[in-house]
């Protein structure tokens, strides 16, 4: 058994923080910049555009994480106090609003949340859809990396009890996480994902670089929805419930909700093979 007792918070000042999971949040979109700088200008696209499409998915990002969560697992609580879905705020028994920051981002959201705003981006700058689609990909699964390292630190969405040798027990746990089983070894599932992600991270970028690649339109895309939602479909069996109304549920929210994605990637992916197979039939021809 591991004993995970790692402070959530880098340092603070007063008042003033700084977290593992901000600055891990911060450190993917900064990484993911300079990714998709190297992939613009290598396909002759101009970096001001990159500033842009930088603003749309940080912003896609956060509300998609944020109002996924909300209306995907607490609605009714959320929908009564509509303020704490917008703003870091909680109101206590006496009525007082006090900051508490947001508990609660949910990634299937946040894909939602970056698709919308990507097709809105490739209006405005009349980009193919899935050319944009097939590049961010990349750069969203190692922010997944990040992302999930991040709740590592902390201590949050980890997996049931476990007698491996592997098993963390989270002893700081956050408040607002608490669960009966804390005190027990658990699945430390935020690092089965990170490893996941990651590896289709590695994946996503040996297959761009294959300049063959890149005249079908949703490839990567497809690749990314299926390996990745997959991934996170099989290793949500082994997750404690995120609220209480899963309980009992034979998929949970996180799996019915990566359902919808899969079927998207493979429908991707089965398009790609057709092409490639009609392309074959034509050079035959020639």
């Amino acid at each position: 058994m591991i004993k995970w007792n790692v402070d959530p918070e880098i340092f603070h000042i007063g008042s003033f923080s700084v977290s593992w999971y901000a600055a891990l949040f911060t450190t993917a979109f900064v990484l993911g910049y300079f990714i998709m700088k190297k992939i613009f200008r290598q396909e002759g696209i101009s970096v001001k555009i990159l500033v842009c499409l930088t603003f749309y998915i940080a912003f896609g990002t956060l509300i998609g994480a944020r109002f996924g969560h909300c209306l995907f697992y607490e609605p009714e609580y959320f929908l009564k106090h509509p303020m704490e879905m917008f703003l870091p705020i909680a109101r206590d028994n006496y009525g007082t609003y006090k900051i508490v920051g947001y508990h609660g981002l949910a990634s299937h959201g946040a894909a939602i949340g970056i698709l919308i705003a990507l097709y809105i981006f490739s209006r405005a700058e009349r980009l193919s859809y899935l050319w944009i689609l097939d590049r961010i990909v990349i750069v969203v699964a190692l922010s997944g990396f990040f992302i999930r390292i991040g709740n590592l630190m902390n201590s949050e969405i980890f997996g049931h009890p476990t007698n491996l040798f592997w098993g963390f027990e989270f002893i700081r746990s956050p408040k607002w996480y608490q669960h009966p089983i804390n005190s027990q070894p658990c699945h430390p599932t935020q690092i089965y994902e990170a490893i996941a992600y990651l590896a289709i991270f590695v994946l996503l970028c040996r297959r761009y670089f294959k300049k063959s690649e890149k005249q079908y339109s949703g490839i990567l895309f497809g690749m990314f929805l299926v390996t990745l939602f997959t991934m996170r479909f099989m290793i949500e069996f082994l997750k404690i419930e995120q609220v209480p109304f899963e309980t009992g549920m034979l998929l949970n929210m996180g799996q019915l909700l990566s359902i919808p994605f899969i079927f998207c990637g493979i429908y991707l992916l089965a398009k790609y093979r057709g092409k490639k197979i009609f392309c074959a039939i034509q050079e035959k021809k020639m």
